[in-house]
């Protein structure tokens, strides 16, 4: 029995396509759209860009994730289309399939920055889930590869497909520092499923640490790269960028104050407020760099 429409789109989870699709702009932004291409030209590559970082690369994860955790899901999260039996039999994982081909098959044409960018993206993406690698079970591994994907991974590809060349060194900078500080956001993620990680022997970082340690770590992972980015910003000339960032920051540490009381049930509340600042802050910091081109 084939799986409805309705329940493969839940599978490949529209929801966390945002965040790599987002980055990726913010790659075009801080490199800007070279005046070399045809209009038609850079919005095929922005376009084409987040569609492959999103539904496709970003939803090939999910896919994986889903199929090489539906044992976990059916203790933590038994509604999930495989648990649930709404995606029956082997059919996660020939999506799963199908999504990693179709990917790479669309990468081609952002070219070799671009395909390259998507063999990363996808290896990790298999290595988070898949045994023997299977980076989740320990969350400083899983995390941090998450954290690359969906937003260093995606921001420096941006620039590279956009520049056709190797990013300026201050573009990497901040791409690396704003994936350092997702490694945070992943790991409030994890406060959801800690009662099946124990279960199953995953060693996230709640489950390591405990909840409370693992929140305050999260936050320190949160707020210490955007302090770089504020002083770098600021050192390289664009204050009112700095500034920006800063308020953005300021705000947060307000929101985590709030989150640290009770942060398990308040992980879902901070990744809805603090969160999205910490997007609007990578945006700024890429309109900071508008233009930087090649390395």
């Amino acid at each position: 029995m084939r799986p409805a429409m309705t329940s493969v789109v839940q599978l490949l989870k529209p929801i966390t396509w945002f965040a790599p699709m987002w980055a990726y702009a913010c790659g075009v932004v801080s490199v800007g759209l070279p005046s070399g291409l045809a209009a038609t030209d850079r919005w095929f590559l922005l376009v084409l860009g987040v569609l492959l970082a999103g539904p496709l690369v970003c939803g090939t994860s999910q896919a994986v994730n889903d199929w090489f955790d539906r044992h976990v899901d059916a203790i933590n999260e038994p509604d999930r289309p495989i648990p649930s039996g709404r995606v029956p039999g082997r059919w996660g994982l020939y999506i799963a399939i199908a999504w990693t081909a179709l990917s790479l098959l669309v990468a081609t044409a952002l070219g070799p920055w671009g395909f390259a960018a998507a063999v990363i993206g996808l290896a990790l993406a298999w290595a988070y889930s898949a045994p023997p690698l299977r980076l989740k079970e320990n969350g400083w591994f899983g995390n941090s590869a998450v954290a690359v994907c969906y937003e260093g991974l995606p921001w420096f590809t941006g620039a590279a497909v956009m520049a056709a060349a190797l990013p300026d060194w201050r573009i990497i900078a901040l791409a690396g520092l704003y994936s350092i500080g997702a490694h945070g956001i992943m790991t409030l993620n994890d406060f959801k499923s800690v009662e099946g990680d124990r279960q199953t022997g995953v060693r996230s970082l709640p489950v390591q640490l405990g909840v409370g340690r693992a929140a305050r770590m999260a936050c320190w992972f949160m707020v210490v790269p955007q302090v770089l980015v504020v002083g770098l910003l600021a050192v390289w000339g664009h204050h009112f960028h700095a500034l920006a960032v800063a308020a953005l920051l300021a705000v947060q540490l307000l929101l985590m104050d709030r989150l640290l009381k009770q942060p398990r049930q308040r992980a879902p509340w901070y990744n809805a407020t603090g969160t999205t600042l910490y997007v609007i802050g990578m945006l700024v910091s890429a309109f900071a760099l508008l233009g930087s081109g090649a390395g």
